[in-house]
């Protein structure tokens, strides 16, 4: 039997392994998973270690980044690697939402609140006597390290991944409750109710249903849960989804917003890897989703990274420059979501980029060993395109002007620091509608606390699916019309 020697900082493994295997692999099960927004096709060099012994010769995808790659490299007997230091996420949301009193809240004296979101799982642990907020937790979501985005994890579960998704994504769960009863000086044991929200992929990649019938057209789901379950001793809700690409996460936001209770012509958007849309006008809801890929999460970027310390979450046009703020004002190791959004923005001010997205150098420094490239900008391009023209389309679907739109809702973890006039300046959304913003936070998580402290409200989620109606982008028309408009950047 071989043996993979792992070194982190001072954290130092050794792990035996049957060769031939990918690193990737080995490095999964011997708990150092390494990022693989790409989905493991060597093209995002997000898992870039230093690796030497019994090894594969470098890949074209390895010779092209110029590094070992953890998802293209093969292990043929004893080995070394070298893994770049870990990064915490410092900005995960889970706040957002009104303070509820519990009414008829779930079984026991403590529960949790849990969202599985695609980049970024968050929960928040409650005191179900008075409603009080004990201790909240979030971390990166661990099938990162499978695939950025939806359908890629829902392509490895279909290859045999699923049993390894499950286990991440509950082991997650696990360690965010252990980390909340901490604050709280809890025993976990003790937490005996949960509301777990997320997209419908997510709900099937946490009870390991296949999500077969997601791979597909019609892209019908076979399941819309709306159940309770019974896990380790707890009494699990799973609330209602409204469709396959459209999940109990929406259906959480939604009871969170009160957007469904009263007349007025409203719109939230959950932008994020997969961008959910939800219109309300006239008692129906008219949902639906896009993808608008990892971009916005920092993925997929030639210098992006999550919200951890250094990150660029800020930038602005000042004196004919772009300047930038980091997470704790530490020195610049990336770019996340916000921060790539509002340095876009900056450049087009100061027409380093023009309309099109071309670039005036080729690359746009934005602080020490941190710029973006041609390839970044269509990246941004890209989705923001989805994002606006799944907007366009579902206005023009429901006979919506956006001038009716009276409150447009912005929702998720992304959504909460994103700073709406740089998101207008890029054609995000309908520049009209900046001024009628309202940040929800981490309204998933919102709305499932809401469930848990109030178990009546049930039934309210049950309504909003039934008034939902889903318009479906893919093959649409006038969608494919929209998307090609809105690849370009709005003109000052």
């Amino acid at each position: 039997m071989a043996e993979l020697t792992i070194l982190r900082g001072s954290e130092r493994l050794v792990y035996p392994f049957n060769a031939p295997r990918p690193l990737s692999d080995v490095l999964a099960e011997s708990g150092f998973a390494m990022p693989q927004p790409c989905g493991g096709r060597g093209v995002c060099g997000k898992c870039a270690v230093a690796l030497e012994g019994d090894v594969s010769a470098p890949s074209p995808a390895e010779e092209k980044a110029g590094c070992r790659l953890a998802c293209q490299a093969v292990l043929l007997g004893d080995a070394a690697v070298t893994l770049p230091e870990e990064r915490a996420m410092e900005q995960i949301e889970t706040g957002g939402g009104t303070a509820v009193r519990p009414v008829r809240p779930m079984p026991g004296e403590y529960g949790a609140a849990v969202d599985i979101g695609t980049t970024t799982v968050a929960l928040k642990l409650f005191d179900l006597a008075s409603g009080a907020c004990l201790g909240e937790s979030g971390m990166l979501n661990p099938q990162t390290a499978v695939a950025a985005d939806v359908m890629g994890r829902i392509g490895a579960a279909l290859s045999g991944g699923l049993d390894r998704m499950k286990a991440q994504i509950t082991g997650a769960i696990t360690s965010l409750l252990e980390d909340a009863c901490a604050q709280a000086k809890l025993d976990p044991a003790r937490v005996e109710s949960m509301v777990i929200t997320g997209n419908t992929t997510m709900l099937y990649l946490l009870t390991g249903r296949s999500p077969e019938a997601l791979s597909h057209a019609p892209f019908e789901a076979d399941c819309l849960f709306d159940e309770t379950l019974s896990e380790n001793g707890r009494a699990v809700y799973l609330p209602r989804c409204m469709h396959a690409f459209v999940g109990a996460d929406i259906t959480c936001a939604v009871l969170a917003a009160g957007q469904c209770e009263g007349n007025a012509v409203s719109l939230l958007c959950d932008v994020g890897t997969n961008g959910e849309l939800a219109l309300w006008k006239d008692g129906l809801l008219h949902v639906t989703s896009t993808a608008a890929g990892p971009a916005f999460e920092g993925a997929g970027i030639s210098c992006g990274c999550g919200s951890v310390r250094g990150a660029i979450d800020r930038a602005w046009a000042e004196d004919g420059e772009i300047r930038v703020h980091t997470i704790g004002d530490a020195p610049a190791v990336g770019v996340c979501g916000s921060g790539l959004i509002d340095a876009v923005a900056a450049a087009l001010k100061l027409e380093l980029v023009d309309e099109t997205g071309a670039m005036e150098d080729d690359e746009l420094p934005l602080s020490n060993g941190v710029s973006l490239r041609p390839q970044d900008i269509r990246a941004v391009q890209l989705a923001k395109a989805a994002i606006a023209a799944g907007i366009e389309t579902l206005l023009e679907e429901a006979g919506v002007d956006e001038d009716d739109v009276r409150t447009l809702y912005i929702a998720g973890g992304f959504g909460s620091h994103l700073n709406v006039d740089s998101a207008a300046a890029i054609g995000l959304f309908p520049e009209a509608l900046a001024s009628r913003v309202k940040v929800l936070g981490n309204a998933a998580l919102a709305g499932a606390a809401q469930l848990l402290l109030d178990t009546e409200k049930q039934e309210n989620t049950r309504a909003i699916a039934s008034l939902a109606r889903h318009v479906n982008l893919g093959g649409n028309k006038k969608f494919n019309e929209h998307y090609m408009d809105q690849m370009f950047f709005p003109e000052e």
